[in-house]
C-alpha cells in the first residue's frame, strides 16, 4: 500500500508556485509499494480498488456489498461528474481539511474483466448471457483461450481480490479510530487512485494527550540573555550578522515565548485554542498517526522556496525553524547540525589556506629542494624498477620536491594541532546549539518516557517462534528473539563484513600491482611523450582508478549492509537504523580510507634495498616513495577522492539521476511537452506530486558528510585545502538537498528526535582517531622528523645544508640479483659503478654492508617519541577544552529552571481558583436553601470541571 500527501495548496488554487518551474512540484508523501507495506499496516500487502474511471465496464460487479460496506462520500456522480469543484486541500463538502492523502494502484482493465466468483454471484450468469449472445449470433467463435495463461490470471485476480479486502479492511480500521475518509478515484493519473482523510478535532486531541505532545499554553514569559562574555559576544554577532537571516520568522518577538505543557483534555483550558485549526500544524498532525500529513500553512512551502532552496540565497543562515516547522524535527536537526558544520568550516578553510600560502612563499627558500634542483649536485640513482628501468638523476625529481614543500612544512604541524582542538570545538559548539534548540522546540523532555514499538518483522518472528513453543513454554512467561534465535544471522554478518573487507583490500592491492606494470610499460615505451611524465601519469590514473572503484562499491556495501540488518531482525526501528548505520559506515569507510591508509603508511616501508628487494605475486617489486616523500601522492590521491566523490558521488549524482529520470517519464509518456504542460496545469497537488520521488531517510546524508568529515580530519597534515574543499561543497550541498526536499522528494513523515543520534558518536570517534592519525603522518609520511633529527644532531652547522646527501645511502651496482640489472646501463652516457638510494643503510665499503645504520634507530626513536607527546599533549589540550566548555548554556539552564517554576505556579493558581469557586458555590447554596439543609443530609458534590469538553 503506497503512502501519499499532497502539499500546501490554497482552497481552489490548482496551482501552488506558478512563477516557477520547480516548485510547481511540492513535496509528497508518497513512496513505493513496498516501502507503503512496512510503514503504513505492515499486514496489507496492496491498496488496489476498482478505478473509478472503468465503473462502468461491469456494473453488477462494481455495485458490489463489499465496495459499499465502508461509508465513505464519494467524490463523483454517476455520469462521472465531479459534485464539487472545491478540492485539493479540502474535503468534497469544502469545510473538512484533508490531513492525510493514502494512494494506492487500481487493477488493471484485464483483471476487472476476469474477477473471483466471491465478489459477486451474478457475474456467472452475466457470463453465460454474454456467451449465449455470442453464439446466437453469426460472428465467428472465438479461438479457445489456453487453459495456462487463463490458470496464471486468475492467480493474479486472486491476489489483486485479497489485497482489496484487505485495503477494505485497514479503511474499517481507519474508520473506527474516528478518521473520515473520502475516496478520489477520478484522477486523471491513471492507474492511480487516492484516499483523502480528514482528523477530527477530538482525535487529534485524544492522539495528542496519549503522545504526550508538548503545546504551546497561554502563558507567556520573558525570555531574559545572559549577561556573561559569551553571551554578549553571541547576541553581538547575531546583530551584526542580521541581514544574513532569512525573513520567515513569526511576528512574534525572539524575547517573549510561550509556556509549553503536555496536551491533555482535562486541562483545555490552560491552551489557547481561539483557532482550532492552526492549534495542531500540520507537522503536528502528520505525527499522530501512522501515515502523512498534508495540510501546512499555504506559504510555508513557498517561503522555503525563496528563501531556503534558491541558489541566489546561498549566503544567508538556513531558516531552521520553518525547516522543523514543515518537515519535522528530525529533518530540522539535520540541516541545523550541517549549518554548525559548515560555519566551523570556514575558520579551518582559512588557516588551511594560509597555511598553504605559507608553503608556496617559502619553497624557494627551502634548502632541501634546493639542493635537489642543484644541477651542480650530480647524484645518479639506482633503478626504479627491474630490467626496464635505468640509472637517473636526482635532478628530475625538482619539480616533485618542490611541489611536496606546499603541503610538507613546519606550518602543516601547527594545522594539525589546529585541527585536532577545532574538531573538538565543533563538536562543543553543536552540543551547546542542540541543546538551545531542545529548549526553542520544547524538547527538553522529550525521549524519557518514550517507547520504541517493536517492527511488525520482529513480531512475526516472535509469533512464528511462539507457535513452534506452544506446548513447551509456559502460559504466563514472555516470548522474545535470544541471541540464539540469532546466531545464524549473526554469523552471516560476520562473515559477509570479514569478505567484503578483503574484497576492499583486493582490490586496492589489485590497483597497486597496476601502478607496478603500467610504470615498467611506460619506461619500456619506445614514445618519448609517455617516458616524460610517468610518475605523473602513474599517480593520477591510479587515484581515478580508485575512485572509480569507491564509488561502485559504495552501492553494493549499502545493499549488503540493509540486507544484513534485515537478516538480525532487530526489534524496534531505532535499533533497526543504528545496526544499519553502524555496518554502512564500517563498510564506506573501510572502502573509501583504505587506498589512503596504504599511501600513507605501508607504501615505500615494505620495499627492501637494492640487489635485495621484496617482491609479490612472482615478479612485482613492491613500488618506492618518490624521493621528496609520499606524502606528495597521499595529497593527489587525497585530492581527487574527495573532489570525485563530492562532485560525482554526491552532487552530479543528486541532480542528475532526478533529471534522467523525469527525462525517461518524459519519453515514456505519450503526450508532447505542450500536451503534458496543458495536462500538469489542470492536475491538483496531491495528483502533481504523486510523480515525486521517495523519502529515502537521512542516513545517505549524515553518512557522506561524515565520510567528508573523516577526510578533514583524519589525513589534515598533508592536504591543508581539504577544509576549503569541503565548505565549498557544503555551501553547494546544502542548497542542493533544500531543493531537493522542497520540490524533488515526496515530504517525510514528521518524526520527533532531540539529538542526531549514533552519528554524533560517530563524529566524536573520528576526531578521536584524527589526533593518532595525524601524528603518525606528521612523524613517518613527512620529512619533519628526519629534518629535525638532521638539524640538531648532525648538521655540522646546525642548518639544513647537506640533509640530501644525509638521507641516500650507497649501493655497488655489482651486488645487483642476476637479472635485475638494468638493461640500459649507459643510458645517462657514462658507466655507473655506485647509485644511490633514499634508506639509512651503512655503504657497501663498511665491515657491516646495507645494514641499518645508527642514523636509521635515531630517526625511528625520535618518530616515535613525537608520535606520544603529539597524541598526548593535543588529547589533554582537546580534554581541557571540552572540560572549559559547558554542554548546555547557562541562560538555556536558566530558563528552564524559570519553566518549570513558572508551570508550578500556574498549576497552584488553577487549584487555588477551583477552590476558591467551590467555596463560593457552597455558600451560595447554603444562603439560597437554609431550611433544606437543616432536614436533609449533606450530599457529596462533583469537581467541578472547568474545562470545554474535547469532543
Amino acid at each position: 500500500m503506497e503512502r501519499r500527501y499532497d502539499g500546501d495548496e490554497p482552497t481552489g488554487s490548482l496551482n501552488h508556485h506558478d512563477n516557477t518551474e520547480e516548485s510547481a512540484s511540492s513535496p509528497l508523501d508518497s513512496g513505493s509499494s513496498q516501502q507503503e507495506e512496512r510503514s503504513i499496516m505492515r499486514r496489507n500487502d496492496s491498496y488496489l480498488p476498482v478505478p473509478g474511471e472503468e465503473k462502468n465496464v461491469d456494473v453488477d460487479f462494481v455495485n458490489t456489498k463489499a465496495a459499499e460496506s465502508i461509508p465513505m462520500k464519494n467524490l463523483y456522480a454517476d455520469d462521472g461528474s465531479s459534485l464539487c469543484h472545491r478540492l485539493g486541500p479540502y474535503f468534497s463538502d469544502g469545510r473538512r481539511r484533508v490531513d492525510y492523502v493514502l494512494a494506492y494502484h487500481i487493477q488493471k482493465p484485464s483483471s476487472i474483466r476476469r474477477q473471483s466468483s466471491r465478489f459477486s454471484d451474478s457475474n456467472f450468469i452475466q457470463r453465460i448471457r454474454r456467451n449465449m449472445s455470442m453464439r446466437s449470433s453469426r460472428a465467428p467463435l472465438q479461438p479457445k483461450e489456453d487453459p495456462e495463461i487463463a490458470a496464471q490470471e486468475q492467480r493474479t485476480d486472486y491476489h489483486e481480490d485479497d489485497k482489496r479486502f484487505r485495503r477494505e479492511e485497514f479503511e474499517e480500521n481507519l474508520l473506527e479510530t474516528g478518521l473520515e475518509l473520502e475516496k478520489d478515484e477520478g484522477s486523471k493519473i491513471l492507474g492511480i487512485g487516492f484516499l483523502k482523510i480528514h482528523a477530527p478535532w477530538n482525535v487529534l486531541c485524544r492522539e495528542a494527550e496519549f503522545m504526550k505532545l508538548k503545546m504551546p499554553t497561554k502563558k507567556f514569559y520573558e525570555v531574559k540573555q545572559g549577561s556573561n562574555v559569551v553571551e554578549k559576544i553571541r547576541l553581538f554577532i547575531h546583530k551584526v550578522t542580521a541581514p544574513l537571516h532569512p525573513q520567515v520568522d513569526a511576528n512574534r518577538p525572539e524575547s517573549i515565548k510561550s509556556l509549553s505543557h503536555p496536551f491533555s483534555r482535562e486541562k483545555q483550558h490552560l491552551f489557547d485554542l481561539s483557532d482550532r485549526d492552526k492549534f495542531f500544524d500540520s507537522k503536528t498532525r502528520s505525527s499522530i498517526g501512522d501515515i502523512e500529513g498534508v495540510n501546512a500553512e499555504p506559504n510555508d512551502r513557498k517561503l522555503l522556496y525563496e528563501e531556503w532552496a534558491s541558489y541566489s540565497v546561498f549566503y544567508k543562515y538556513q531558516p531552521i525553524g520553518l525547516i522543523r516547522k514543515y518537515f519535522g524535527e528530525k529533518v530540522g536537526l539535520y540541516f541545523a547540525w550541517l549549518g554548525v558544520y559548515t560555519q566551523m568550516l570556514i575558520p579551518a578553510a582559512i588557516v588551511g589556506v594560509i597555511v598553504f600560502l605559507y608553503g608556496c612563499a617559502t619553497v624557494d627558500d627551502n634548502i632541501p629542494s634546493m639542493e635537489i634542483c642543484d644541477p651542480r649536485n650530480k647524484i645518479t640513482m639506482c633503478p626504479l624498477c627491474d630490467r626496464a628501468c635505468s640509472y637517473w638523476k636526482l635532478v628530475t625529481a625538482c619539480g616533485t620536491a618542490r611541489a611536496s614543500h606546499l603541503f610538507d612544512n613546519p606550518a602543516t604541524v601547527f594545522f594539525s594541532i589546529f585541527m585536532a582542538l577545532w574538531a573538538v570545538l565543533f563538536m562543543e559548539h553543536w552540543k551547546r546549539r542542540q541543546m538551545r534548540l531542545n529548549y526553542i522546540w520544547d524538547l527538553t523532555g522529550f525521549g524519557e518516557e518514550e517507547e520504541d514499538h517493536n517492527r511488525a518483522e520482529y513480531e512475526f518472528r516472535v509469533m512464528k517462534k511462539t507457535m513452534r513453543q506452544e506446548h513447551s513454554t509456559p502460559k504466563d512467561e514472555k516470548v522474545k528473539l535470544t541471541c540464539t534465535d540469532r546466531l545464524p544471522a549473526y554469523l552471516t554478518t560476520l562473515v559477509m563484513m570479514c569478505f567484503m573487507i578483503t574484497v576492499t583490500f583486493a582490490i586496492v592491492f589489485g590497483v597497486i600491482l597496476y601502478r607496478i606494470s603500467i610504470k615498467a610499460a611506460l619506461h619500456m615505451s619506445t614514445y618519448p611523450a609517455a617516458r616524460s611524465n610517468i610518475r605523473a601519469t602513474v599517480k593520477t590514473t591510479a587515484a581515478i582508478i580508485n575512485l572509480i572503484v569507491i564509488i561502485i562499491l559504495d552501492e553494493i556495501y549499502a545493499s549488503i549492509a540493509r540486507w544484513l540488518t534485515t537478516l538480525e531482525v532487530p526489534k524496534t526501528d531505532n535499533s533497526f537504523e543504528q545496526r544499519l548505520i553502524f555496518k554502512t559506515f564500517i563498510l564506506k569507510f573501510v572502502n573509501a580510507f583504505t587506498p589512503i591508509v596504504y599511501l600513507a603508511f605501508f607504501r615505500g616501508r615494505l620495499v627492501g634495498r637494492p640487489g635485495n628487494y621484496l617482491y609479490v605475486v612472482g615478479s612485482y617489486r613492491m613500488e618506492e616513495c618518490a624521493h621528496a616523500g609520499c606524502l606528495m601522492e597521499l595529497c593527489i590521491q587525497l585530492c581527487i577522492t574527495m573532489l570525485g566523490k563530492q562532485l560525482i558521488q554526491n552532487n552530479l549524482f543528486e541532480i542528475g539521476i532526478p533529471k534522467l529520470k523525469k527525462l525517461l517519464r518524459r519519453r515514456k509518456s505519450e503526450l508532447d511537452s505542450k500536451q503534458e504542460e496543458e495536462l500538469n496545469k489542470t492536475l491538483h497537488r496531491h495528483e502533481k506530486d504523486h510523480i515525486l520521488g521517495p523519502f529515502v531517510g537521512l542516513s545517505p546524508e549524515y553518512m557522506e558528510m561524515i565520510i567528508q568529515f573523516g577526510m578533514v580530519t583524519l589525513f589534515v597534515a598533508s592536504f591543508p585545502l581539504a577544509p576549503l574543499f569541503a565548505l565549498l561543497n557544503n555551501i553547494i550541498e546544502i542548497r542542493l538537498d533544500a531543493k531537493k526536499f522542497v520540490t524533488e522528494l515526496r515530504r517525510p513523515i514528521a518524526a520527533k528526535a532531540k539529538d542526531i543520534g549514533i552519528w554524533y558518536n560517530l563524529l566524536r570517534g573520528l576526531s578521536k582517531v584524527a589526533v593518532i592519525v595525524n601524528a603518525f603522518v606528521i612523524s613517518f609520511t613527512s620529512n619533519f622528523i628526519p629534518r629535525l633529527v638532521y638539524q640538531y644532531m648532525y648538521s655540522p652547522d646546525g642548518t639544513m645544508h647537506g640533509f640530501v646527501n644525509h638521507t641516500l645511502s650507497y649501493f655497488n651496482v655489482s651486488d645487483f640479483q642476476p637479472g635485475t640489472d638494468p638493461l640500459e646501463p649507459m643510458h645517462l652516457g657514462y658507466k655507473v659503478e655506485i647509485c644511490r638510494y633514499k634508506d639509512y643503510r651503512e655503504p657497501p665499503w663498511s665491515s657491516t654492508p646495507y645494514e641499518l645504520s645508527k642514523e636509521f634507530w635515531a630517526v625511528l626513536a625520535a618518530r616515535l617519541a613525537f608520535v606520544v607527546v603529539f597524541q598526548n599533549v593535543v588529547m589533554l589540550m582537546s580534554d581541557f577544552v571540552d572540560w572549559l566548555i559547558p554542554d548546555i548554556p547557562k541562560d538555556i539552564s536558566l530558563q528552564i529552571h524559570k519553566e518549570k517554576i513558572l508551570m508550578v505556579e500556574l498549576f497552584m493558581k488553577e487549584e487555588q481558583g477551583k477552590r476558591l469557586a467551590a467555596r463560593d458555590n457552597h455558600n451560595q447554596d447554603n444562603y439560597t436553601s437554609p431550611s433544606s439543609a437543616n432536614h436533609s443530609p449533606p450530599q457529596a458534590r462533583s469537581r467541578p470541571v472547568s474545562h470545554t469538553n474535547c469532543y
